[in-house]
C-alpha cells in the first residue's frame, strides 16, 4: 500500500490550475466590454496602444498560474528529494536549500512584475486580479525588478513549513514497521478527504456557483469538525472503545469531550464572522446526533477492512516475535556457559548445588518450550523464568569480586498476566554488556506490582564491547522487539524509558496490564 498525500495534493494543485485558466476563458466575454470601455480613457494619451484580451489579460494571468505550477514542481521534484537524501545532507544543503527558495521568490514577484507591465494597458486595474494582489501591485511595473520579492518569499516560506511537516509525517509513516499499512489507510482517506474538501469552494467560487461570504464561512467552519469527528470515530474510538456488547462509558465521555475540541476553532471563527455563537451548539448536536450515526453506519461496512489490518498488524508483530524467540531459545552460548558452571560444581562441592542449577535450568527450558507460546501468562511464571535466570547468572559470577549484582522482587500478591519473554530482554541486556571482569561492574534489578501496575527497574554499567565475546554480540529477541511488542499490546497502558550514561544503562517500564488471573 502507498502513501498518496503527495499524489493528492499534485492533484489539488492541477485542477486549480486547469480551472482557474478555464475560468479566465471563460470571462472574456464579461470583461471586454469593461476593459474596452475603461480603455477608452486611456486612449487619449496613448493612441498607439490597443486593447486586447488575449494578450493583456489571458496571457498575464495564465503567466502567472503556470510559474507557479513551475515552481511547485521545482520544489517537490528537485528541493526537497535532495535534502531528505541523508547522504548530502550538512551544512552546505541548507545553504543551498535557502538560496533556492530566496532565487525562486525573486523569480515569482519577477514573473508578477511582468504580467503587471503586460497588463498595464488594461486600464490599470491589477486589483481586480488576486495573483497579482497576493504577490505585489505594482503601480510603475518592471521599474523596481525587486518589487512583490518580499510577498513572494513569505508565501514560500509558509508552504516549506507545510512541506516539512507533510514530509515529515510520510517518513514517520513509512517507518513505522508493521503499523505501516494501517497508518497508509489513515493518511490516505485523510488526503482523499481534504482534497476533496478544498476543490469544492474552489469550483463554486470560479464560476460564480455561490457567492455568498456566509455560506462559505459556515462551509470552512462546519466541515472540518465533521471531518474530525468522522476520522477520530472511525479510526481511534469505534475500534479501540467499542466492545461487542455496545457504546461504552470510556468511548461516550471519549466522544463528548473530542467533539467539544472539535467544535472550538467553529466558535473562534464565528466570532469573526458575524455568525451566531450559538451555532457552536447546533454544530455538537449535529456532531453527537447525525455525524455519529453516520460514522457508525460506514464504519459497520469497513470494519472488517480496518480489522483485517489491525489484525495483521498483531498477527505479523507476532510472528515476528516468535520468530526471534525461536532464534532465542535458550541463547545457546549462555547454555553453554551454564553447563560448564554446573559441571565445575559438580567437581568443587558434590551434587546438591548441582542438582538446584540443573532444575533451574530445567525450568527455564520447560517455560520456553510451554508458556512461551501463549499470548498472556501469569506474571508469576515470567517471575519465574526472571529468577531462575539470574540465580545462574550468578553462579557464572560468583568467584568475581568486582561484580556486584542486586535485585529486589516483590510480586506477592500480584495476579496479573502478561505477554512471555517480556522482562527478560531487559536484564539479558543487563548482563550482556554491564559486566567486564577487568572493571568494577554493578547490575541492580527492581521488579514491583501493586494496584497501579507493574513497575520495573535495570540499571548496570557500561563497558566497551569486547568484540571476541561471542556472547555479547547475541541480542536476544532484541530490545527494539520488545518495544513493538509493549506498542502493541500495551499501547496508551505503558511507558518505557531507556537513558543511557557514559558509566551506566537505565530502564525504567511501568505497565498497567488489562489481564487478571481469573
Amino acid at each position: 500500500m502507498k502513501i498518496k498525500i503527495r499524489k493528492y495534493e499534485q492533484l489539488l494543485i492541477g485542477m486549480w490550475a486547469i480551472i482557474t485558466i478555464i475560468q479566465y476563458i471563460l470571462q472574456y466575454w464579461e470583461l471586454v466590454p469593461i476593459y474596452s470601455e475603461g480603455f477608452l480613457q486611456y486612449l487619449h494619451s496613448h493612441p498607439d496602444i490597443t486593447f486586447d484580451y488575449t494578450a493583456n489579460l489571458l496571457l498575464p494571468r495564465t503567466g502567472v498560474i503556470l510559474m507557479l505550477i513551475l515552481i511547485y514542481l521545482w520544489i517537490n521534484r528537485f528541493t526537497i528529494p535532495q535534502y531528505l537524501q541523508k547522504a548530502r545532507r550538512s551544512f552546505f544543503m541548507h545553504i543551498w536549500v535557502l538560496f533556492q527558495l530566496v532565487l525562486l521568490s525573486y523569480l515569482l514577484g519577477l514573473a508578477v512584475n511582468a504580467a503587471s507591465y503586460y497588463t498595464h494597458p488594461a486600464w490599470n486595474n491589477y486589483g481586480e486580479f488576486s495573483l497579482f494582489a497576493k504577490f505585489g501591485y505594482n503601480e510603475n511595473p518592471m521599474t523596481d525588478l525587486w518589487f512583490g520579492f518580499d510577498n513572494a518569499l513569505i508565501y514560500l516560506c509558509f508552504y516549506g513549513i507545510y512541506a516539512s511537516i507533510r514530509e515529515y509525517i510520510i517518513r514517520r509513516i513509512e517507518n513505522a514497521g508493521l503499523r505501516r499499512n494501517y497508518l497508509t489507510l489513515v493518511a490516505n482517506q485523510v488526503a482523499t478527504a481534504l482534497c476533496i474538501f478544498l476543490m469544492l469552494p474552489i469550483l463554486t467560487a470560479t464560476f460564480n456557483i455561490i457567492n455568498d461570504d456566509r455560506t462559505y464561512s459556515l462551509y470552512f467552519l462546519l466541515i472540518p469538525s465533521i471531518l474530525f469527528v468522522y476520522f477520530s470515530n472511525t479510526y481511534w474510538l469505534f475500534p479501540r472503545y467499542i466492545s461487542k456488547s455496545g457504546f461504552s462509558l470510556n468511548y461516550t465521555w471519549r466522544l463528548v469531550i473530542s467533539i467539544f475540541l472539535f467544535s472550538v476553532p467553529f466558535l473562534l471563527i464565528l466570532n469573526r464572522s458575524g455568525l451566531t455563537s450559538a451555532l457552536l451548539i447546533v454544530n455538537w448536536i449535529i456532531q453527537l446526533i447525525v455525524v455519529t450515526p453516520v460514522s457508525w453506519i460506514l464504519y459497520q461496512q469497513r470494519k472488517d477492512k480496518i480489522r483485517e489490518l489491525r489484525g495483521a498488524e498483531i498477527a505479523l508483530s507476532k510472528s515476528t516475535a516468535d520468530l526471534q524467540l525461536l532464534r532465542s531459545q535458550i541463547n545457546p552460548h549462555f547454555l553453554f556457559n551454564i553447563l560448564n558452571t554446573i559441571y565445575a560444581m559438580a567437581l568443587m562441592d558434590g551434587s546438591k548445588r548441582t542438582a538446584n542449577a540443573i532444575q533451574m535450568l530445567g525450568d527455564m527450558m520447560r517455560f520456553m518450550l510451554d508458556d512461551n507460546h501463549q499470548d498472556f501468562i501469569p506474571l508469576s511464571s515470567e517471575v519465574a523464568y526472571l529468577q531462575n535466570y539470574i540465580v545462574l547468572q550468578k553462579l557464572r559470577f560468583q568467584d568475581s569480586e568486582r561484580l556486584e549484582i542486586k535485585e529486589k522482587i516483590i510480586v506477592d500478591n500480584c495476579s496479573y498476566e502478561i505477554i512471555p519473554m517480556l522482562l527478560i530482554p531487559f536484564v539479558e541486556n543487563a548482563f550482556k554488556h554491564g559486566i567486564d571482569s577487568n572493571q568494577k561492574s554493578w547490575i541492580n534489578i527492581e521488579l514491583t506490582c501493586d494496584q497501579k501496575g507493574i513497575l520495573f527497574h535495570v540499571r548496570n554499567s557500561l563497558h566497551q564491547v569486547d568484540n571476541n565475546d561471542i556472547e555479547k554480540k547475541h541480542s536476544g529477541i532484541g530490545l527494539q522487539n520488545v518495544k513493538e511488542r509493549l506498542r502493541l499490546f500495551y499501547e496508551g497502558r505503558h511507558h518505557l524509558d531507556c537513558v543511557s550514561t557514559p558509566e551506566e544503562f537505565i530502564v525504567n517500564l511501568a505497565i498497567t496490564p488489562n489481564t487478571t488471573l481469573s
